[in-house]
């Protein structure tokens, strides 16, 4: 099974919701904060190609941005 990152920044409720939707899934994530993590910042924007938080990548699905509920529960 592959891991599940949710790229988050501070003070982001969008973030803490998606967060709270895998949780409530039993969906393992790990979480790194781009405002904290260079690199990480680095991928989120030039390699995805996205701006805003949160972003979830799981391989093998479309990276999800900002908060989809409905797409996150594809991620079992």
């Amino acid at each position: 099974m592959s891991q599940v990152t949710v790229y988050t920044k501070n003070g982001c409720p969008q973030c803490n919701m998606t967060k709270s939707v895998l949780e409530g899934e039993g969906i393992p994530f790990v979480t790194i904060n781009v405002e904290e993590d260079e690199k990480a910042l680095h991928y989120v924007k030039e390699v995805l190609g996205f701006t805003s938080m949160p972003v979830v990548v799981k391989e093998g699905h479309e990276p999800i941005t900002g908060f989809n509920p409905d797409r996150l529960k594809e991620l079992k």
